[in-house]
Formats: structure tokens, C-alpha cells, sequence
């Protein structure tokens, strides 16, 4: 893994992207994540493929807004700690100027049918900014056709049965130290 720090992004690089990230993208961190793969991987080439989806598992695992977290360590790996505080800064000013002005004008005219209506219509493109990310984060981690019930195990245990998340990470960490182990010891043999 080259050292790209200081060399690639400004400051003021680092707080436009994510800037445009939070502004224009509707749906929260997981349509989100391939604007952030595109600008900071394929266009710009801050970080490669690996490392982003590093990040990603990172993000989706440490406590707070996915958007927030992964901007964070793309800041951090690119520009070191100022980095990290410039790329949060842009992740959340436009949601927060956003909210700010729905709370001060928008939410007023939310009886009107129309207005109504828009927000209904952005429903189905939210829906689908979140699968794609889904799917490509699949082929990224190499999920196939045997592995594919874990994901869908894990998520009907918390959907269906409550079951907390951090159970289903403690799991998975146990199931995998256990199938390497299994496969060191076939390889062994």
C-alpha cells in the first residue's frame, strides 16, 4: 500500500468532493457509498479498490453515521488528521444547512398535495441507490452462490427476530476463525 498522504487532495479537494457528496445524494449513507467510491477511488484515485472497501467494513462496524465515518478515514488516509476533520465537515454541512431549511420552510407546505407527491416519487430512487452499493459491495467481497445465505441469514435474525447486530458480528468473527481453522487443519492433513 503506497503512501499517498499530502500528495493527491487538498484540503479545499477534500471538502468540495464531500461537499457534493452530502448535497447531492438523498437516502443517507448507503446511497452515499457510490458517490464516494466513484469520486474518491475512480476519479480521483485517492484510495484503490481494496482499501475503500476496507473502509467500508470499517465504516458500517464502528458506531455513528456510515457517510460520516467512511469520509473520516478517507480524509485521514489522504490528508492525515486535518483530513479526516475537513472531509467530516463537508460530509454534514449540507445536511444540516438542508434540514435546517426543511425545518424552517418546507415543513409548512408538507399538506400540499403536490409537494406531498414529490417526496412520495424520490421514494423508488432512494430504494435503489441503496441496492446498488449492496450489490457491488457482494462481488467486491466475493459472494457467491454457496456463501449468499450468510447475509441473508444475518439479516433475517435481526429483521425477523430481533436479534442485535453486534450477536451477528460476534458470530461471524467465531465462524470464521472456526472455518480457517477447519481449512488450516484439511490443508494440514
Amino acid at each position: 500500500m503506497q503512501d499517498k498522504t499530502d500528495k493527491h487532495a487538498s484540503l479545499w479537494q477534500l471538502f468540495l468532493t464531500f461537499t457534493k457528496i452530502g448535497a447531492f445524494t438523498i437516502g443517507g449513507g448507503y446511497a452515499m457509498i457510490p458517490l464516494i467510491e466513484r469520486e474518491v477511488v475512480t476519479k480521483r484515485e485517492w484510495i484503490d479498490n481494496d482499501e475503500f472497501l476496507d473502509m467500508l467494513v470499517l465504516s458500517q462496524t464502528a458506531p455513528g453515521i456510515l457517510a460520516m465515518n467512511i469520509s473520516i478515514l478517507v480524509g485521514n488516509r489522504v490528508r492525515g488528521k486535518w483530513g479526516a476533520v475537513i472531509s467530516a465537515l463537508g460530509s454534514a454541512l449540507p445536511s444540516f444547512v438542508i434540514i435546517l431549511i426543511f425545518a424552517l420552510y418546507l415543513s409548512q407546505y408538507r399538506e400540499i398535495t403536490w409537494v406531498d407527491n414529490m417526496f412520495r416519487a424520490i421514494r423508488p430512487a432512494v430504494v435503489a441507490l441503496i441496492a446498488t452499493p449492496v450489490f457491488k459491495l457482494a462481488k467486491t467481497a466475493k459472494i457467491s452462490w454457496k456463501t449468499v445465505w450468510i447475509p441473508i441469514v444475518a439479516a433475517l435474525l435481526i429483521w425477523l427476530l430481533g436479534v442485535s447486530p453486534i450477536y451477528i458480528i460476534i458470530g461471524a468473527a467465531a465462524g470464521g476463525l472456526l472455518w480457517g481453522w477447519i481449512q488450516r487443519r484439511r490443508a494440514a492433513k
